[in-house]
């Protein structure tokens, strides 16, 4: 454990400098080095003679290698801390970056980009739960919401930066460089954040503590009106709506890259909005979970329209998907406020790993649905096809909307008492 009693109770400029920009210099280069390869995609088939199968396989390396450590990193969490876990995992995170840098083989670079996705799989989680320690439960939504903008960040840096960067080294040097930012971020958090302290015999067997979150209703009806909405928010934004611009709405390459752009934008300032919408409705006896359903209510209204073929602005239709949809985020800041202290690593995690899978089976499944059609000379597919899918998707998400609405809008999820005293004062 790190340290045996509580520290003395930080300030919010220290919070700030000392647990929210080191771990978000962390989420910062997870972001950017899990979409890196759309980038380098060009380089890496030129280098290595990669197929379009083998570049694919190549690079989900790192999202089933960072779904796979989700459970253990939450259990790592709880019991040893975010700092002692964080510098762990960049370490090894820097490692593969290294691996992949040097990488002379198709293997060796899967191998690479798997250590790389179990280095970088605790970023976001032990983001949340730092700041779940050391920031009061009505200001979680907020922070969390600077945090995934934070992110978004990220994701916006793996693009024209990176190209940028290529024009002055080659993908191999960029990933010497990336391993060493990562490595100085683990470093910096070690010597930046504060120790946190457990309780003692807060050690609770890892079944039965992951039957818990499970069990605890407030976390059931939190996934139950946000998960499948947050699972298509990241499997349709990371791939199809890029595709829905290039076969329905027939843009041309270069209006597809600079409208996808403007999405990256869309999540750094939807991600901020969010926060700061929730803080200020909870000032006025709005609960988050309430500010959650009325924003997935817009987001599956955005989806109908993909589905009515809604064509005055198919550009501000793929922007308003991301914007709108950046209002699932919040689904972890209400799992951080309504779990014991001692859980919410694992819950935490227990989440990401949902989410994960999730967006997953949307992505692929999406694609299958598509499959369905068959594409014309060009290789696009029917808008048909597209509007049957997002229509899939659109029903797969009333189930949760219905029982929000079942529960009562005015309804919030239950907060445990005890993660409210405990998050009011440091660990």
């Amino acid at each position: 454990m790190e340290g045996t009693q509580n520290p003395p109770r930080l300030s919010g400029v220290a919070v700030f400098f000392t647990v929210f920009l080191p771990f978000a210099l962390g989420h910062y280069l997870s972001s950017m080095l899990r979409n890196v390869n759309a980038v380098l995609a060009p380089d890496l088939l030129k280098a290595l003679a990669l197929t379009p199968g083998q570049l694919g396989l190549l690079t989900s390396a790192f999202f089933f290698a960072f779904a796979l450590v989700q459970l253990p990193v939450g259990i790592a969490l709880d019991r040893y801390g975010p700092r002692k876990v964080q510098l762990a995992l960049m370490l090894f995170a820097a490692v593969g970056a290294l691996l992949f840098a040097y990488g002379q083989s198709f293997a060796q670079l899967v191998l690479a980009r798997a250590i790389l996705g179990c280095g970088l799989g605790g970023c976001f989680m032990s983001a949340v739960k730092a700041l779940s320690t050391w920031i009061a439960p009505n200001k979680l939504p907020s922070v969390h919401g600077y945090l995934i903008a934070v992110g978004g960040l990220g994701a916006a840096s793996s693009t024209m930066p990176v190209r940028l960067a290529l024009e002055y080294t080659d993908w191999r040097g960029l990933f010497v460089a990336l391993a060493a930012l990562v490595a100085i971020s683990g470093a910096a958090i070690w010597l930046l954040a504060p120790g946190s302290s457990k309780p003692a015999g807060a050690r609770v067997p890892v079944l039965a503590s992951l039957r818990q979150v499970y069990r605890t209703p407030s976390f059931r009806s939190t996934i139950s009106l946000i998960l499948i909405p947050h699972a298509v928010f990241f499997g349709i934004q990371g791939l199809w709506i890029g595709r829905w611009l290039s076969d329905v709405a027939h843009f041309p390459d270069d209006a597809v890259a600079y409208l996808l752009y403007m999405s990256m934008a869309a999540v750094i300032f939807g991600a901020i909005a969010v926060g700061m919408i929730t803080e200020w409705a909870g000032k006025r006896g709005v609960t988050p979970i309430q500010v959650a359903g009325i924003g997935i209510v817009l987001f599956v209204l955005v989806q109908a329209a993909f589905v009515i073929g809604y064509a005055p602005s198919f550009q501000l239709l793929s922007v308003l998907f991301t914007l709108v949809g950046t209002v699932t985020g919040i689904e972890y800041a209400i799992v951080a406020q309504s779990m014991p202290r001692e859980l919410t690593g694992r819950a935490a995690t227990c989440l990401n790993l949902l989410i994960f899978v999730g967006a997953f089976l949307v992505q692929a499944g999406f694609g299958l649905v598509v499959g369905l059609w068959t594409p014309d000379a060009g290789g696009h597919y029917p808008a048909q096809a597209y509007r049957v899918a997002f229509g899939v998707l659109v029903l797969l998400q009333l189930p949760g909307l219905i029982g929000w609405l079942r529960r009562g809008r005015l309804v919030s999820a239950p907060v445990a008492a005890p993660a409210v005293e405990e998050a009011h004062r440091p660990a």
